[in-house]
This record gives C-alpha cells, structure tokens and sequence, in this order.
C-alpha cells in the first residue's frame, strides 16, 4: 500500500468472521482499529497478534446498540489514527431458534438495533469521514449481510434474515447515495461459516447438520469470508459499489 497507512475500522472485530478480516486487512497495510462489546481479553490478544507481526492496531469497546457508544468508538478511532479510510460493518446478533408468533417485542427490537441501526449509524459516522463532501479523501465500506436474508430462515429466525435484507437495501442504497463523494459501499452474504455465534442459537451442531445441504459438503472459514471483504476494501474493486457478494459455496 503506497504512501500513509490506511484505516480500518472493523465492528465485531475480536471474534470468527470480523477477527480474520482485521488479521488480513493488517497483513495488507491497514492501521486497524478492533471493536468489540465484551471480550477484551480475545480483542486485546488479537491486537497484540497483530502488533507481533508489524502492524499496527487498536481494541475499542463499543456496543452497536447505543449511539453514544458509537460516537465514542468514532471519536477514538479519531484520536488514534486521525481519519478513516474503510469500515466493515461486520457486528450482529442472532439468537435462539424461534417461530415468528414465540417472539418478544424485546428480541426483535434487540435484533434490530444491534443488527441494523447500529451498522447505519457506523456508515453514517464513517461518510462525514471519509466523504470528499465533508472533506475527506474517500474510501470503503463492506457490510457484512447474510445468505438469510434471501432464504429466509423460516422456523428459524425470521428476525436476523430480515435484520440482514435491511442491511442488503441499505448497501445499494448507500452506494448510490455517496459514490460521486468517493466512497464505495458493498456487501458480502456469507451462507454457513464455522463460527461460534451459532450457539447463540442454541444449536451448537448446526453446521454438521446441514453439511448435506452444501454444494460444497463444508462451511466457509471465518478466513474465507474474510478475503472477499478485504477485496472489496481494495483498489481491486476500484469500479465495485452497491454489489452484494454471495460468499455462500453455492448455495
């Protein structure tokens, strides 16, 4: 990468899908700056990971449900690195399998602020950064979505796959709201990937059971997802924005 070291900020940074997007996005040059709601302890050993290997980056503790927190992540990333040149939009939630009429106004609401306003309000913050209207150099920004989002998830979790067609709207959307502003906005929709979030789900063996349901007989790595956002981070999708990437092994 030529000239001044790039800033990545990754939400949901210290774990499974956004933890090898940090490790590739340093291993490309990226300053990075890893969130993380919870676990310090995983953020911060990947931070030093990262800092062992010649790069640079920080951990920032922020929930995707609150604003301020939010503003406050931005605000430190500001401090840190003093601009931003790409954000992924990778935090979310799921949570226990779950007809539609079993739901609680709580969970969908939960689902929602976590899994769509907070990633809004982090596009938000990043465009009054990067967006040569406000004076900023441009830049790009990768949400990451779900192959739920087009099948649906029924008896599932109908709310995270409609949390993530909010997200899939909104990128093409931003994408043309801000292009001639010099930022580039795409998503990627992983299918199934050997995570840990799906024990959120209370169904630790899901992926075993559904491995004959793959064209491709196994999951994705987190590290396979993680290749496609950091090309759509790079100047190798110079002329890539308001596309959604299935990173799904066919399915």
């Amino acid at each position: 990468m030529s000239g001044a070291r790039k800033i990545l900020l990754v939400t949901g940074g210290g774990r499974g899908i956004g933890a090898a997007t940090c490790r590739l996005g340093a291993a490309a040059g990226y300053r990075v700056a890893v969130n993380y709601v919870s676990n310090h302890a995983a953020a911060g050993t990947l931070v030093e990971s990262i800092r062992q290997a010649g790069g640079e980056a920080i951990a920032v503790k922020a929930d995707m449900a609150s604003e301020s927190d939010i503003l406050t992540m931005f605000e430190t990333v500001d401090r840190a690195f003093g601009r931003l040149d790409a954000l992924v939009n990778n935090a979310g939630v799921i949570d226990v399998l779950s007809r539609v009429e079993e739901m609680s106004a709580a969970r969908i609401d939960r689902m929602m602020r976590v899994n769509v306003t907070g990633p809004m309000l982090c596009a938000r913050e990043a465009v009054k950064r990067m967006s040569t209207r406000h004076g900023g150099k441009g830049g790009a920004i990768v949400n990451v979505s779900s192959m739920v989002a087009v099948l649906g998830a029924a008896n599932q979790y109908v709310d995270y796959a409609a949390s993530k067609g909010a997200i899939d709207t909104f990128t093409i959307g931003l994408a043309r709201e801000v292009v001639a502003e010099g930022i580039r906005v795409n998503a990627v929709r992983p299918g199934f990937v050997d995570t840990d979030i799906h024990a959120s789900s209370g169904d630790s063996d899901r992926l075993r059971s559904v491995l004959d349901i793959l064209p491709m007989k196994r999951p994705a790595t987190a590290e396979e997802v993680a290749r496609s956002i950091v090309f759509l981070l790079s100047e190798d999708s110079s002329y890539t924005t308001g596309a959604i990437l299935n990173v799904s092994g066919g399915r």
